[in-house]
C-alpha cells in the first residue's frame, strides 16, 4: 500500500515536469492510487477526488470567485494601462536592475496586508509583463520572484500574518498569530535575504547568457492592450490596487484601534471571511478601474468576460491536483504512516519537521498538510513536552517547504498563469519554495534548541 503511494506521487512529480497536461496526471495517479490500496473506485472519484472536503470541485466551488474577481481584476487594470503606467513609474525610479526587488517586495506588502497567493498572482502579472519587457528579464525570474514574496515567509514565518496557515495553527493550539515571534522574524529575514541573493544571481547569469524575456500570445495581447493609448499617470494607476488592498486590511486595523470595532456588523462579518472579503475586495477594485478609466466603458462586458475565462484553467488545474491529495488521505497506509511518524526516536522538532513536511509533500499543500498534522498529530507533541508557541512556529514553517513539489497546487496555479511549463519555470520555483524554506526551518529550530538546552 505504501508503494503506491509513493509510486504515484513520483509519478506525478515526473509527468508534470515532462510537460503532461495536469488534468491527464492527476486522473492517471489517482487511479494508480486506487488500484494499490484497494479503495471503491467509485468512491474514491466522485466522494474523494471529487467533492469530498478536500476534493477538487469542493475546492473549485470553495475558490470560483476570488480565482474569476482575481482574474478580472488583472484584465481590467491591464487594459486600462495602469499596470504599464506603475510599471514604468518604479522603473524610472529604481531601474532595471530592480525589477525582481519590486516585485519581492510589492507582493509581500499584498500577501501580508491579507491578499490570498493566487490574487497576488493575479494582480501583478500584468504589470510584471511591463516591467519584464522594458527589463528584458526573463519571465521564469519573475514567477519565481512572486513566488518569494506571496508564497514564503510571507505565509508561514513572518508574526502576524493573516495567512491560511497561521491562522490554522492558532485556532487548533489556542495561540495568537504572533506565536513565537521571535523565531518568525528571523526566518523571515533569511528566506528573504537568501532568496533575493539567488534571484540577483539568476538574474546576472541571464545578462551573460543573453537570455531575455519571451512572451506568449496571451502575454502580447495584454501588453498590446495597454499600449493602444497613452499611458495614464501613475497616481491615477494605483488607486485601483490602493482600493482592492485598503478594503481587504481596514477590518484588521480597525479591530487593533477601534475597541468597538468587533461589535460593528460590517467588520465582523469581513473578519469570518477570509475569501469572500477578498474577492469583494476585488469587485470593488474592478468598479472603480472601471469608472476611473473610460476607455474601458466602451467593451466593459468584454473585457470582463475575459477576465473571466482567464481564471478557469488556473482554478482547475488546481483543483485536480488538491483532488489527488484527497484520495491520498483516505489510504490506510497514509493513516498508518502518519501514526508512525509521531513515535520516531528524533528531537521533538526534528520530528515535527519530518512529519508536517511529509505530510505537505504528499497532499502538495502546505494547508492540506498542515491541517492533517494539527488534527491528528499535535497534541501528541504538545504532550510530549513541546510548547505550543514554538509548536505552532515550527509546524507553520515546515508545511511551507516540501508542499512546494511540482504538483503543488499554487504551483501548477502560478505556472499555468504565467504560461510557463514546469520544466520551463519550476526550477527557480523549487529553490525558492522548497530548498530555502526547508534549510531555514531547520535553522530555526538549531537555534531554538541551541537557546534551550
Amino acid at each position: 500500500m505504501y508503494i503506491g503511494i509513493i509510486l504515484a506521487v513520483i509519478l506525478f512529480i515526473y509527468l508534470a515536469m515532462r510537460g503532461v497536461s495536469i488534468f491527464l496526471a492527476a486522473l492517471i495517479c489517482t487511479l494508480l492510487v486506487v488500484v494499490t490500496n484497494d479503495l471503491p473506485l467509485d468512491k474514491s472519484i466522485f466522494e474523494y477526488f471529487a467533492f469530498g472536503p478536500l476534493g477538487a470541485f469542493s475546492f473549485a466551488g470553495k475558490f470560483f470567485l476570488l480565482f474569476v474577481m482575481g482574474a478580472v481584476f488583472g484584465r481590467v487594470t491591464a487594459a486600462s494601462g495602469a499596470t504599464s503606467s506603475l510599471a514604468m513609474a518604479m522603473m524610472k525610479k529604481l531601474g532595471e536592475q530592480g525589477v525582481l526587488w519590486i516585485t519581492v517586495l510589492a507582493a509581500t506588502i499584498l500577501t501580508y496586508g491579507g491578499v490570498v497567493v493566487f490574487v497576488v498572482v493575479f494582480a501583478m502579472y500584468p504589470l510584471g509583463l511591463k516591467l519584464l519587457q522594458q527589463s528584458n528579464i526573463p519571465k521564469r525570474l519573475f514567477v519565481a520572484a512572486l513566488a518569494l514574496g506571496s508564497g514564503t515567509y510571507t505565509l508561514s514565518a513572518l508574526p502576524g500574518t493573516p495567512s491560511i496557515q497561521n491562522v490554522i495553527a492558532s485556532v487548533s493550539l489556542g495561540t495568537d498569530l504572533f506565536a513565537a515571534g521571535t523565531y518568525g522574524f528571523f526566518g523571515a529575514i533569511m528566506m528573504f535575504t537568501l532568496g533575493m541573493w539567488y534571484l540577483e544571481k539568476q538574474r546576472k547569469l541571464a545578462i551573460k547568457n543573453n537570455e531575455g524575456f519571451t512572451p506568449n500570445d496571451k502575454d502580447l495581447t495584454l501588453l498590446a492592450s495597454s499600449e493602444e493609448q497613452a499611458l495614464p499617470s501613475w497616481f491615477k494607476s494605483i488607486i485601483p490596487l490602493i482600493v482592492v488592498i485598503s478594503t481587504i486590511i481596514l477590518p484588521r486595523l480597525l479591530t487593533g484601534i477601534w475597541s468597538g470595532a468587533s461589535e460593528n456588523v460590517l467588520i465582523s462579518y469581513a473578519l469570518k471571511q477570509p475569501l469572500l472579503w477578498p474577492s469583494i475586495a476585488l469587485l470593488f477594485g474592478v468598479l472603480v478601474t472601471v469608472l476611473i478609466f473610460p476607455k474601458l466603458q466602451r467593451n466593459t462586458l468584454v473585457t470582463l468576460g475575459k477576465g473571466a475565462d482567464d481564471a478557469i484553467m488556473p482554478l482547475m488545474a488546481t483543483a485536480v491536483v488538491i483532488g489527488f491529495g484527497s484520495v491520498v488521505t483516505k489510504t490506510t497506509g497514509f493513516l498508518e504512516f502518519s501514526q508512525w511518524l509521531t513515535n520516531l526516536d528524533l528531537p521533538l522538532l526534528i520530528s515535527v519537521f519530518i512529519s508536517v513536511s511529509l505530510m505537505s509533500a504528499i497532499v502538495g499543500s502546505a494547508t492540506g498538510g498542515l491541517q492533517i498534522f494539527l488534527s491528528s498529530m499535535s497534541q501528541d507533541y504538545i504532550n510530549k513536552g513541546v510548547d505550543p508557541e514554538i509548536l505552532h512556529r515550527i509546524a507553520t514553517m515546515a508545511s511551507g517547504g516540501f508542499d512546494s513539489l511540482p504538483h503543488c497546487g499554487a504551483v501548477v496555479a502560478i505556472l499555468t498563469i504565467a504560461g510557463l511549463s514546469h520544466k520551463e519555470g519550476y526550477k527557480d520555483i523549487g529553490i525558492i519554495t522548497v530548498v530555502i524554506p526547508v534549510f531555514v526551518t531547520l535553522s530555526t529550530i538549531g537555534v531554538y534548541a541551541l537557546y534551550n538546552t
